[in-house]
């Protein structure tokens, strides 16, 4: 099997770098297109892949076509791509809203649209995996096994992939703004920045792990850790007040309906 990726981006470079370290597929079968020379050579130098800044001869021979690009050009890319694909070629699209349909515009296009997240890059991801109208099982079950060299992946309607971008898809980003707000304030109560960063990265990490080792729920979990009266109970008391639960909850609605409009 051989892979052609149109773009280089930060994404793309994380599923390559897992399918090639857990042998799922050898450098020599992908080929990497980008317009950016500085992300070619990278991408070569780092991983010892094809490039080539030309779509039509990365797409030449390839039996996977991954999108790797910005929603925002693919309109225009597409329109360069669309005549030259090989008959029996897979497109995987990594595109954030952009549907199945758009991608197969009437034809017999077998697409399957995936939505990962940054984790990849450290082998954490978390993606949600949704088949087009002509992609088969089989489609889903190799797209399964890419994307699983990253991280976990579930198979959902495609649908539900706008739910997926709230969650695991921009989720990221959440925690990183939290993590942040946590260090900020812990540095005003008197810690060292790198004591600070140390301490909540280990707390975020250790919650999650501890969590995917439970079989209880988060707010078991949470209750476990809240004793009456304690410090946890006034800081959990804080945000209750506050609606922080809402907030989040309203920021989710916010990107599903965002990767609806891309859509």
């Amino acid at each position: 099997m051989k892979i052609a990726v149109i773009g280089a981006g930060n994404m793309s470079e994380a599923i390559l770098a897992g399918v090639i370290e857990q042998g799922v597929l050898s450098a020599e079968k992908i080929i990497v297109s980008d317009p950016l020379a500085g992300r070619r050579e990278h991408m070569q130098a780092t991983y010892d892949v094809l490039v080539t800044e030309h779509n039509d001869q990365a797409i030449a021979t390839a039996d996977v076509i991954m999108l790797a690009i910005k929603p925002q050009v693919f309109p225009a890319v597409w329109e360069g791509l669309q005549s030259q694909l090989p008959a029996s070629a897979l497109v995987v699209s990594i595109m954030a809203g952009i549907s199945a349909a758009s991608i197969e515009q009437g034809s017999m296009l077998r697409v399957v649209r995936v939505m990962p997240n940054t984790p990849s890059l450290v082998g954490r991801g978390a993606a949600g995996i949704a088949k087009g109208a002509h992609a088969t099982d089989e489609d889903l079950a190799l797209v399964e096994s890419l994307m699983k060299a990253v991280g976990v992946c579930v198979r959902v309607e495609e649908s539900q992939l706008h739910a997926v971008t709230a969650l695991s898809g921009s989720g990221p980003a959440y925690l990183f703004y939290l993590m942040e707000a946590m260090i900020e304030a812990a540095r005003s109560l008197g810690l060292s920045e790198q004591e600070a960063r140390l301490l909540c990265v280990e707390t975020v990490g250790g919650a999650a792990d501890l969590m995917a080792a439970s079989d209880c729920a988060p707010s078991v979990l949470r209750e476990r850790v809240t004793s009456k009266g304690g410090t946890t109970a006034a800081a959990i008391q804080s945000l209750e007040e506050q609606q922080v639960d809402q907030a989040i909850s309203r920021a989710m609605q916010r990107a599903f309906q965002r990767s609806q409009e891309l859509a």
